[in-house]
């Protein structure tokens, strides 16, 4: 639990720091209320909120960027609405997949407005 807390916190501040998502996007960390037996608040999810000119190949790229600067490349989970994105090797065709799906949801969105 410590652990992900502190790689939730570290893909925070590596997407920040990238210029292209910074740009376009506004992250934050969210938290829920500690089981019992927990001390503090734990750290679920990294909310990303986009804007125009976003671009889903630059955030997936920045996220395979900071995988590939972790001991232990942890697992990437991505949710748009319904669609679930999960990085696990970020091959080129994990990431081509990723991109297109993300693309495709922001159409999908994009449609619904």
């Amino acid at each position: 639990m410590q652990s992900d807390a502190r790689e939730l916190r570290s893909l925070h501040g590596w997407l920040r720091s990238d210029p292209d998502v910074r740009r376009t996007a506004v992250t934050d960390v969210r938290g829920s209320a500690p089981q019992p037996g927990e001390m503090g608040t734990a750290l679920d999810v990294l909310e990303l909120v986009t804007g125009n000119g976003w671009s889903a190949a630059s955030f997936v790229l920045a996220l395979v960027a900071w995988r590939q600067t972790r001991p232990q490349r942890p697992r990437v989970e991505i949710r748009h609405g319904d669609t679930v994105i999960i990085l696990t090797d970020c091959s080129p065709e994990e990431i081509e997949r990723a991109t297109s799906a993300l693309n495709n949801a922001a159409d999908e969105e994009e449609g619904d407005r």
